[in-house]
C-alpha cells in the first residue's frame, strides 16, 4: 500500500479532478456535462458557496481520489455538521488507502472545527465502499427522500 496524503483541491487539479468526477458520475449512472462540472468547480473555489474539495495524492504525486464536503446546520441538535457529498477513488487505486485517508482527513477537519458529526449517503448496492464505511462510521436507521423539481 502506498502512502496517501490529502490536501485541498488546487486550481491546477482541474483536469484530473474532471476525469475523476466524470468516472464518479458514470459509477452512479448520472448525466454529467462539462457545463455541470464547470459549475461544481466554481463552487469548489468560490467564496459564495459552502463547498470545498479534497484530493488524495499517492506517493507519485498523482491524484487518485477526490471528496467534496460542506457544512450543514442541525437545528434539532443546535449544532453544525460536515456533509460528505462525493467521494471517489480511481478504480486502479482502490485498496491503496485513499478512501480511508480522505475520510480520516475529513473527520480531523470536522473535529478541529468542533462540528458534531460527519455524515454521508451512499447507494445501497455500493458494497465495496460500504465495507469501508461500516468500519469507520455507524450506519443510521434514516431513509432518504427526494422531491424532484
Amino acid at each position: 500500500m502506498s502512502e496517501i496524503n490529502v490536501r485541498v483541491l488546487l486550481q491546477s487539479d482541474r483536469e484530473k479532478w474532471g476525469e475523476l468526477y466524470i468516472a464518479y458520475a458514470r459509477f452512479y449512472n448520472s448525466t454529467q456535462t462539462e457545463e455541470m462540472r464547470e459549475s461544481v468547480w466554481k463552487w469548489l473555489h468560490g467564496d459564495e458557496e459552502n463547498l470545498f474539495g479534497l484530493a488524495a495524492i499517492d506517493d507519485k504525486d498523482k491524484i487518485v481520489g477526490i471528496a467534496h464536503c460542506r457544512t450543514f446546520l442541525r437545528p434539532l441538535a443546535a449544532n453544525t455538521g460536515l456533509f460528505l457529498d462525493d467521494l471517489f477513488v480511481d478504480p486502479e487505486s482502490r485498496g491503496s488507502g485513499a478512501a480511508e485517508a480522505l475520510i480520516a482527513h475529513i473527520r480531523q477537519l470536522a473535529a478541529e472545527k468542533e462540528y458534531a458529526i460527519v455524515r454521508w449517503n451512499t447507494a445501497d448496492n455500493n458494497y465495496r465502499a460500504r465495507g469501508l464505511y461500516d468500519h469507520v462510521a455507524r450506519k443510521t436507521d434514516w431513509l432518504t427522500y427526494d422531491i424532484q423539481l
